[in-house]
């Protein structure tokens, strides 16, 4: 894989994979399997990721975060956990397809892959912290389906167009680093709001 592929690819899937992990491994797998975008000689180091176990762990895991993305509360504790499952897991699945690069190389794309990840990843917590302080449950589902359609639609473009995806996606990112701080200052406001009221509650009761 030329350098500038590599980057690319490592760029697009850790961003894919920080909204969700599993989805975009899982995808990649099976495209890769069954060449179902004839991207087979292109993305030749991504074999690894057709292995059935691979295909199959993955995709189960999947099935979980789709179910836990839906429940209000639950996502948010879903997403707690993964704070470090999906960048760590991005550096290790871009680590494990670099096949024959230099050292300085395989430590770019392990770096650039887990900054992407860490990114959306944050941005989809502080999401999903704001939609969880409002009490009914259709913005979870809303958003947990526009998400899985973007990593879909993603790794689909990904994988056919991976160039002009990434630059997409380094668009979004630093998008993403400027809107993160005000997305977590309204955060903050929101949590001191719910605090004041659980402490006007808890006086009225007393």
């Amino acid at each position: 894989m030329n350098p500038i592929l590599l980057l690319s690819s490592s760029l697009g899937y850790g961003t894919f994979s920080g909204v969700n992990l599993y989805l975009a491994t899982f995808l990649t797998g099976l495209a890769i399997k069954y060449d179902l975008l004839q991207v087979h000689d292109k993305f030749q180091n991504l074999e690894v990721l057709a292995n059935p176990w691979i295909i199959g762990a993955s995709g189960l895991m999947y099935g979980i975060e789709m179910v836990a993305d839906k429940i209000p509360v639950l996502d948010s504790l879903w997403d707690t956990v993964h704070t470090g499952i999906r960048p760590i897991g991005a550096m290790a699945v871009v680590l494990s397809c670099l096949g024959t690069v230099s050292v300085e190389w395989a430590v770019l794309s392990a770096l650039l892959a887990g900054t992407a990840s860490a990114t959306t990843h944050t941005a989809k917590l502080g999401t999903r912290l704001v939609a969880n302080a409002s009490p009914e449950p259709v913005s979870n589902v809303v958003l947990s389906l526009g998400e899985d359609a973007a990593v879909a639609t993603g790794m689909v473009l990904l994988l056919k167009y991976p160039y002009v995806t990434a630059a997409v996606c380094l668009f979004a990112l630093i998008t993403l680093w400027i809107v993160i701080p005000k997305l977590f200052k309204k955060i903050g406001g929101v949590f001191k709001a719910l605090k004041n009221r659980f402490s006007r509650n808890t006086q009225a009761s007393a």
